[in-house]
């Protein structure tokens, strides 16, 4: 197992869910119905669920397309999106 890339994994992904859509329907959730354990297995599994798409798709999308295109891809569309909520366009 590479420790690196995993604890850089889980570094990144940790700071980017704060706050996030996913944190809030949780919150909501458990809000809602007060069963923190059921809300919790039920978004453990369903971010688990998400995850195994975007690894399996990754995979095959790097199988397809060279890895520096799509770092720049994502560059671009990453300062695209900035630029228009900072113009407010979206």
């Amino acid at each position: 197992m590479d420790w690196k890339v995993l604890l850089s994994t889980f570094g990144l992904l940790s700071v980017a869910e704060l706050g996030d859509k996913t944190q809030l329907a949780v919150i909501s959730m458990v809000c809602k119905h007060d069963k923190p354990w059921t809300v919790f297995i039920g978004a453990t599994v369903a971010l688990a669920l998400v995850t195994l798409l975007g690894v399996v798709g990754g995979q095959v999308v790097c199988r397809l397309v060279p890895a520096t295109f799509l770092r720049r891809v994502s560059a671009a569309a990453f300062m695209l999106m900035g630029v228009l909520m900072w113009f407010e366009v979206l």
